[in-house]
């Protein structure tokens, strides 16, 4: 078993039969993960790419008592009953792709998750993917993520597809990549990443991709300065030139003066003893130092 996932898991998609969920559902199942069943209410008896679909969470449970995790393609506006019915049902992993769902919303569905047990990542995530054990959940292109040594630790999609491109070119490769979600709120933290990979056994050195706007990296650095990093970890940090106030991209992408901006969290993981690269293209060289 990966970080999150791996070989284990069995999969449930909420929004199967809309046109991202149908289409990434077939992805996965190409890649290998066990999707198990989809839940559409009103689309109940149906087949989407062999997968049967139900009306609700608790039917599909009903049937396939082994789902372990479930992946929400819901409309923003759904999105929050589609999570707290997931959990309500005793789902423990909860991936959420959907972007734009009001902030209440998320509030509201993190902290019900906190209270029961289960783990959100997301909203707004490109999802969760163990290449060693060829289980994907979510949204990520899959040829980028060769199976290796190296856990991936990412607020931002298409920057970690990069990395994760470089550091399989060069030998290294993925044990698992999680990615956090680019929103204000996100469920799982990446403090709470980084100790999944401490704990990993597949993982020899952790990257952090992190980004301007929010706390998640200076949090790291105080994790990582009091209690010590168990693995090597190398970060980097997007938006040194990000002008501040603005919004870069991501919701949670806005820096304000002395907070959130990229020299704040680069200061602060240096002091922690991270070793932070300068680009994208310096990750690969410092991780080598670290790795066997």
């Amino acid at each position: 078993m990966g970080v999150l996932v791996g070989r284990e898991t069995r999969a449930l998609v909420q929004g199967v039969t809309g046109r991202e969920g149908s289409f990434h559902t077939r992805l996965m199942l190409d890649y290998g993960t066990r999707v198990v069943a989809g839940v559409t209410p009103g689309k109940g008896g149906q087949e989407i790419h062999g997968v049967p679909v139900y009306d609700s969470v608790r039917e599909a449970l009903a049937e396939h008592p082994e789902v372990n995790a479930s992946v929400v393609f819901v409309p923003a506006r759904f999105a929050k009953d589609a999570v707290l019915e997931a959990v309500s049902a005793g789902i423990r992993l909860v991936v959420v792709i959907t972007e734009h769902i009001p902030l209440h919303d998320e509030l509201a569905m993190i902290r019900y998750a906190k209270l029961v047990g289960s783990t959100i990542v997301g909203p707004n995530t490109p999802g969760v993917i163990c290449p060693g054990e060829r289980c994907k959940l979510g949204i990520m292109p899959a040829k980028m993520f060769e199976s290796g040594v190296v856990g991936l630790v990412s607020r931002s999609g298409t920057l970690a597809y990069e990395v994760a491109r470089r550091l399989s070119e060069e030998g290294f490769g993925i044990s698992t990549f999680v990615g956090l979600g680019g929103d204000p709120v996100v469920g799982l933290s990446m403090v709470e990443a980084v100790r999944m990979f401490f704990r990993d056994e597949a993982t020899q050195c952790v990257v952090v991709v992190g980004e301007i706007g929010g706390t998640m990296e200076e949090r790291l650095a105080n994790y990582i300065a009091s209690r010590g990093a168990e693995k090597p970890v190398v970060a980097f940090i997007a938006g040194r030139s990000a002008p501040r106030g603005k919004k870069m991209g991501h919701a949670g992408a806005i820096a304000y003066a002395g907070v959130g901006t990229a020299e704040s969290k680069i200061s602060r993981l240096r002091r922690a003893g991270v070793t932070v690269a300068r680009s994208v293209s310096d990750i690969t060289s410092l991780v080598a130092k670290y790795i066997s």
